[in-house]
């Protein structure tokens, strides 16, 4: 078969089907709708929050020569408190142990004697650093980066609708981007990632990618002359390029970070879940609305 009879398949099939397509993102959305408030009802929130966000203690432990066994300090750890996460930074090259970061929500003067206590010897300047954040300070910095969130959302849809000055074109553009979001959050929740403040910037940043390839795609549909699947056909090309080269950077970016920066580890990985969303919600969602929008007023 032909690349052409091939194309003229898919375009055939896309025609009549993309009506039905809107039913999966409008699942996937309901669903995480409904995971999140389901999170919110056991835990009072909607994602799970560091010590960055809730207060408490972050005890960074420098190997010095040999290194720390993690199931050991798991192990111990899990006898002296109930509540607290391990992370380990390892050497890009060699994949050598540099440091073990222990976040308990626990103060400084109940965590670093357990600590010691394990060790042996006393934690200073030059085996460890120690920061500790307030609860009702982590709580109004994570309320303050809610708000920004909702503050950008509604100003977004405001630039939106004043550009297209249409309702459905418009709405297609921040429900995808909406979806991109509430998506990303279930995701995040349900692998279990401790959002820090770092991941809700992330969650900022992520509005402006998803908007950009949906402005992008109504754009070409709303303003270029031109038959509507060829110029749907176009956008498509220049829209996943623009999301694959972002994606291909971000995991680059991922691969490289990951083994020593916790904090631009988790935005990347927010900001990888988030594209792969937004594939799906611009070439569905906003897509599949803005052709049934267009052959209904063309008609």
């Amino acid at each position: 078969m032909s690349e052409t009879q091939s194309t003229s398949n898919f375009e055939i099939w896309y025609n009549k089907n993309y009506k039905l397509l809107l039913i999966i993102p409008l699942a996937l959305l309901l669903i995480s709708l409904a995971y999140l408030g389901y999170s919110y009802q056991q835990t009072g929130d909607f994602i799970e929050k560091d010590i960055t966000l809730t207060g408490g203690t972050s005890i960074t432990l420098v190997t010095l020569e040999n290194s720390f066994l993690i199931t050991e300090l798991k192990n111990y750890l899990s006898e002296k408190t109930t509540n607290f996460a391990i992370k380990e930074i390892t050497d890009l090259r060699s994949g050598k142990q540099k440091a073990v970061i222990i976040e308990s929500p626990q103060s400084v003067e109940e965590l670093k004697p357990i600590l010691e206590g394990y060790l042996g010897y006393k934690l200073n300047n030059e085996n460890s650093s120690i920061e500790s954040t307030g609860s009702s300070l982590g709580e109004s910095f994570y309320n303050q980066l809610r708000l920004a969130i909702v503050i950008s959302f509604i100003f977004m849809a405001l630039v939106v609708f004043f550009l297209f000055r249409s309702f459905t074109p418009s709405f297609a553009v921040v429900i995808s981007a909406f979806a991109d979001i509430i998506m990303t959050l279930a995701l995040v929740n349900f692998l279990g990632m401790k959002v820090s403040s770092a991941g809700i910037t992330a969650v900022l940043m992520l509005i402006g990618y998803s908007v950009d390839s949906d402005i992008m795609l109504t754009t070409r549909l709303l303003k270029r002359q031109g038959e509507l699947n060829k110029n749907l056909s176009s956008a498509f090309k220049t829209g996943m390029t623009m999301t694959l080269t972002s994606i291909i950077a971000l995991s680059v970016a991922l691969f490289i970070t990951q083994s020593f920066s916790i904090v631009l580890s988790q935005i990347f990985t927010i900001l990888l879940i988030g594209l792969g969303f937004d594939i799906l919600n611009t070439w569905t969602t906003n897509a599949s609305i803005l052709k049934w929008y267009m052959e209904t007023r063309h008609k």
